[in-house]
């Protein structure tokens, strides 16, 4: 609703200025999605870097020309009716014809032929996305609020990490913070320790959460699965080689107060140099175990308890028992 006053009437101008300020938006919006993922434009899904993003994308694209196809069939007759038997053309309408067996046979065949079309190549992505088979490498994604744990299985065994928003997003995301947002590098969307994988292999994702629904996202993946409190959730995609990389995701389920600062950034390198990162891994949490002193229990006292599972950075406990006594 538009209110005009007076010679102050400005609602010639406004649509403009509206127009104006959803091109920019748009446009806006176009830069951070091109930003944030390497193969997408803005205005469409990515076509992504690994054969199930392709897939799904190739998917996307086949039923969308099929509804545009149906859309100028549609309304090209309506249209062409509208104009040719009009009244004021001296068209009378026809009132003799309340029903045909013919038409409704016709009209009826057609949207099916259309959906089994459809549902063939729908079906066949589907049970490609489900099937996580002969896969390479496990890696356990756990959700916090809000914050990513990875745990490493298979070649990565004894990798275990968090990832967190990065800290000059943190810091440029407080209220009266003073820091220029858009002098923050991946605004957002960077991590303190991003997850790495290697390309041209399997990736499995064993999912779950420690607290409330997550969803761990990566458009150039093509994967997107909700991560629930007790329970495990699977998905998987394997990036092709030569195009390692940088990719970046969001957790797109409502998590809470924080939903909007937990990104996804994943480190996507050669076989060789994965293994070197495992084995750099492994050597720092040697070296920090060797170097850490053990706690001896007092005089008179039982032992300490040992932990069973690992709990956030920030100290807070975790739903689950965490510790349990030694025998």
């Amino acid at each position: 609703m538009s209110v005009t006053s007076g010679d102050n009437d400005d609602s010639t101008s406004r649509p403009f200025k509206t127009a104006w300020a959803r091109a920019l938006c748009v446009a806006s919006l176009g830069v951070a999605a091109d930003a944030g993922a390497n193969t997408s434009n803005g205005y469409n899904l990515p076509p992504g870097v690994t054969s199930l993003s392709r897939d799904i994308y190739g998917l996307h694209m086949e039923v969308f020309w099929v509804c545009v196809a149906i859309a100028v069939v549609v309304f090209g007759v309506m249209i062409y009716a509208l104009l040719k038997f009009r009244h004021s053309q001296g068209a009378v309408a026809d009132t003799t014809m309340v029903h045909s067996t013919r038409v409704e046979i016709i009209w009826t065949i057609i949207p099916v032929v259309i959906l089994v079309a459809m549902a063939i190549p729908a079906a066949r992505v589907i049970l490609m996305m489900e099937d996580t088979r002969s896969s390479e490498l496990s890696i356990r994604v756990t959700a916090y609020q809000w914050k990513w744990q990875y745990q490493y299985m298979d070649a990565g065994e004894g990798v275990n990490f968090f990832s967190t928003l990065a800290r000059d997003s943190n810091f440029a995301r407080q209220l009266n913070s003073g820091i220029d947002p858009t002098k923050v590098p991946n605004y957002l969307l960077e991590v303190d320790n991003p997850m790495v994988i290697p390309s041209g292999t399997k990736v499995r994702l064993l999912l779950t959460s420690q607290d409330v629904i997550h969803a761990w996202w990566v458009p150039d993946f093509g994967a997107k699965r909700s991560a629930v409190p007790g329970f495990v959730n699977e998905l998987w995609f394997r990036v092709d080689p030569g195009k390692e990389g940088i990719y970046r995701g969001q957790c797109t389920s409502l998590c809470g107060r924080d939903h909007g600062f937990m990104p996804i950034v994943v480190d996507v390198r050669t076989p060789g140099d994965f293994k070197k990162w495992v084995d750099e891994q492994k050597a720092a949490v040697k070296r920090a175990a060797q170097g850490a002193p053990v706690p001896q229990p007092l005089a008179g006292q039982p032992p300490p308890a040992q932990p069973v599972d690992s709990a956030p950075p920030d100290g807070r406990p975790l739903r689950s028992a965490q510790v349990m006594p030694n025998p």
